[in-house]
């Protein structure tokens, strides 16, 4: 029944791209975290922010892809479309870190019930059009994000959605 509802559910973007260098350094491995989960202002959401430095090279491009994944009996399984950004291009990179991020609404669970989601980000970066690095990460906590947090300066691995 969770599942049927995770798998249908609706989604919302919130793309808010913005430079990240005072806080995490240029040279540290990129990341993700979850920012939003389920708050008065964004009910039945899961917001996901990460943070990408560039390889430094020319004529480079960065993609990041935010997938939602909701544990189903033990097994981390990825929802879906409704929980899918697909590639988002990020454009030059100029030589430039990007932390951006989205948000995702789901249906409720039933009351009584609760789901755990977690984020999974996919970072691509090419040169020229062709793929040079590649690197997926789950979201964790412990991160300072430049903007979108709800409440401010909220950072988890999970997040958990209570039906009411």
């Amino acid at each position: 029944m969770v599942r049927s509802a995770l798998a249908s559910a609706a989604v919302a973007a919130l793309l808010t791209p913005a430079a990240a260098g005072a806080i995490t350094p240029r040279w540290a491995p990129p990341w993700a975290t979850v920012n939003v989960c389920d708050t008065a202002a964004h009910p039945d959401a899961i917001g996901i922010r990460a943070w990408m430095p560039p390889l430094g090279r020319r004529h480079e491009r960065r993609t990041m892809r935010f997938r939602v994944q909701w544990r189903d009996e033990g097994r981390w399984r990825f929802i879906g479309a409704g929980g899918d950004s697909g590639a988002i291009d990020l454009g030059p990179a100029r030589g430039r870190v990007v932390e951006t991020g989205r948000l995702f609404r789901f249906k409720a669970p039933p009351a009584g019930e609760r789901q755990l989601l977690r984020g999974v980000v996919t970072f691509r970066w090419l040169v020229r059009g062709r793929v040079v690095r590649t690197r997926t990460v789950v979201t964790t906590k412990g991160h300072r994000s430049s903007a979108g947090s709800d409440p401010k300066g909220y950072s988890a691995a999970t997040c958990e959605l209570a039906g009411g």
